[in-house]
């Protein structure tokens, strides 16, 4: 209880970690009339879920030579991001009314298809300015203020493909307190995409132009030749802090959801804590009480079931080096998430360092590979492994392995689309470098240390002779069971997986890292206790083959966790095309693996020091 609670004020301290920033990330201070530099990072689209380079649409964009890429990082790159440098001309505090990006654009056939298919697709283009991403600005039916990431490259209604071609800029400034002269930082980057006709604005030889009529708006049409580009910059002043910029990105507006979320996975954690509650206290106290006593020894055995089965439930199962395999992929995937929530929730991984997230994931993972390999390496040998050479080779290469391959098939689908999403050849070549070079080694010496140790200790003896499984209810059936105790972790986390699976297909941030730990908390937890639950069922029915179904059983919330993604995809993504819908059930597939991985793990675990506590606890002649 005093767990929860503890847990509880944590979220509710960390839920505007935005806020929080590691040292060295730190301000940019702009003199008045300093250059602001806008930057292109990608164009993207929640109906395909494909990014493309900011100049793959015709646009206004420097000559080919003075194009600048900027240095991504590993989560950039994975990301699909290419930022590279635009013609946008902007200074500290100097507002421009109006001006031409650049000389009219000429178009081609293909251009004007290519544009008009972007719009369709409802494409948006995305920029930074001092490392922080622009936003729409719009107003919702309640009157409330709502930001879209980006800005759309058009709009498409009755037939008619409009563009918007000129950007009102809006930059929002704070004055850096004692600072002599002043400097300032930028805490606001938003714009308003209008679409204009050439014959709404009057130009200047300077370059310079005068909005003279709104009405008319600029269409997408097979025989247009020429497109221009304008944009106004208007500056204000703000009482927002620099730390705090990013809360008009991070802030949700429906906080409640997640308390409900909070409260509803407690109350199931809470009534499996009470089904623990009654079967340790009651149940298993009584047992082991009545059964510690010599004198009615053989009465004892037949009343209760889970202790005829002492002299076979310690007996090695089957294909043990890959339970092995997947039970150290499960540890390393535990403590990558553990870890990486944990960063998250103090700051240490703000969106203002971007791809960091998925490059801690990545890195942590990799380094988390000397305690997947040590756990793996001590299991194997109590389950009485001798292959330890072939079964650390298996923990090191069956979960990366299968994530790679299918990432490698996903990537030649992105490739032949053309999309900045596609991982390039180098980046492949140094994930290759991190698994072999870094990943492969430490779990062979983590499984070769955990093989030299001493096995986990039984506290029983193993019979010669197997024991006979008497036949089960048909509530214990392995499938039957696995759906029932699937349920209650799903239902724990389902409520925070939709807006994890928003904030990946719907190009929204998510930074609730404190609800999300508290979170993963409970998962662990609820998969711990139904794990306990159900095998302590099965040794009721003398049924000892518990190696396994522990695992499978505690890991069926991952099934849930499929159906739930393939009802996403159904009712809130509009994807139509192939490609786009084999990415989609691709990278779901990556995930509800992972995930089996690492609740059947953990599943696992509380099993086996569940029945290593309450084995040790009867005396065995």
């Amino acid at each position: 209880m005093y767990v929860m609670f503890y847990l509880l004020t944590i979220a509710l301290l960390f839920q505007h970690g935005s806020a929080f920033y590691i040292p060295g990330v730190a301000p940019v201070e702009f003199g008045e009339g300093d250059p602001v530099d806008i930057k292109g990072v990608k164009i993207t689209s929640t109906k395909t879920q494909l990014p493309y380079e900011f100049y793959s649409v015709p646009m206004c964009s420097p000559p080919e030579e003075q194009i600048e890429h900027r240095q991504e990082n590993l989560g950039e790159v994975l990301r699909g991001d290419r930022i590279v440098n635009t013609l946008y001309k902007v200074t500290m505090k100097g507002s421009i009314e109006c001006r031409r990006l650049c000389a009219p654009i000429k178009l081609t056939k293909e251009d004007i298809k290519k544009m008009t298919e972007r719009i369709r697709e409802e494409y948006s283009l995305h920029l930074i300015a001092d490392n922080l991403p622009v936003a729409t600005r719009i107003m919702t039916s309640n009157e409330d203020v709502m930001y879209i990431h980006g800005y759309q490259l058009g709009t498409f209604a009755a037939q008619t493909t409009v563009i918007n071609n000129h950007l009102d800029f809006h930059f929002k400034y704070h004055v850096v307190e004692d600072s002599e002269p002043p400097v300032y930082r930028i805490v606001g980057f938003e714009v308003m995409p209008r679409s204009l006709n050439e014959k709404s604005f009057k130009f200047n030889d300077d370059g310079s132009c005068k909005i003279v009529d709104q009405s008319e708006f600029k269409q997408i049409k097979p025989e247009m030749g020429e497109l221009t580009y304008t944009y106004a910059v208007h500056w204000s002043e703000s009482d927002i802090q620099w730390a705090s910029r990013w809360d008009t990105y991070l802030k949700m507006s429906d906080v409640q959801i997640h308390w409900f979320s909070i409260i509803n996975s407690m109350v199931v954690v809470f009534f499996l804590a009470g089904i623990l509650a009654m079967i340790m206290i009651r149940t298993l106290r009584r047992d082991i009480a009545r059964y510690n006593k010599d004198e009615d020894l053989e009465d004892t055995l037949e009343e209760t079931g889970w202790k005829l089965v002492h002299g076979d439930v310690f007996r090695p199962p089957k294909y043990r080096t890959f339970l092995a395999a997947i039970i150290g992929a499960g540890i390393q995937i535990f403590f990558m998430a553990l870890i990486t929530i944990g960063m998250a929730m103090f700051g240490m991984l703000s969106p203002s360092r971007r791809g960091a997230l998925l490059s801690a994931c990545l890195f942590l993972f990799v380094f988390m590979g000397v305690f997947a390999g040590y756990f793996a390496g001590r299991m194997y040998k109590t389950m009485k492994g001798t292959m330890w050479k072939g079964a650390g080779l298996m923990t090191a290469l069956f979960y990366p392995g299968i994530m790679f391959s299918i990432s490698f098939l996903l990537n030649f689908l992105i490739w032949g689309k053309q999309s900045s999403g596609a991982v390039p050849f180098t980046t492949l070549i140094a994930l290759l470098c991190m698994w072999f070079g870094i990943s492969l080694p430490l779990v062979l010496l983590g499984f070769y240390f955990g093989f030299r140790k001493q096995p986990y200790e039984f506290p029983v003896r193993t019979n010669q002779i197997p024991r006979q499984v008497p036949e089960q209810v048909w509530y214990m059936n392995p499938l039957l069971s696995t759906l029932m105790a699937g349920i209650l972790p799903f239902g724990a986390v389902f409520i925070e997986l939709f807006f994890i699976l928003t904030a990946i297909w719907e190009n929204q941030f998510y930074y609730m890292f404190g609800f999300l730990f508290v979170v993963f908390v409970i998962l662990i937890v609820s998969c711990a206790q139904i794990s306990i639950v159900m095998v302590y069922f099965q040794l009721c029915g003398e049924d000892y083959h518990w190696w396994w179904r522990s695992f499978i059983v505690s890991g069926g919330s991952a099934f849930y966790v499929l159906l739930y993604a393939v009802f996403y995809f159904m009712t809130k993504l509009e994807i139509t095309q192939f490609v786009p819908a084999l990415l989609y059930y691709g990278y779901t597939f990556m995930m509800v693996f992972s995930f089996w991985l690492l609740t059947g793990t953990i599943g696992f675990c509380a099993a086996y020091v569940f029945i290593t506590t309450i084995y040790g606890a009867v005396k065995i002649d």
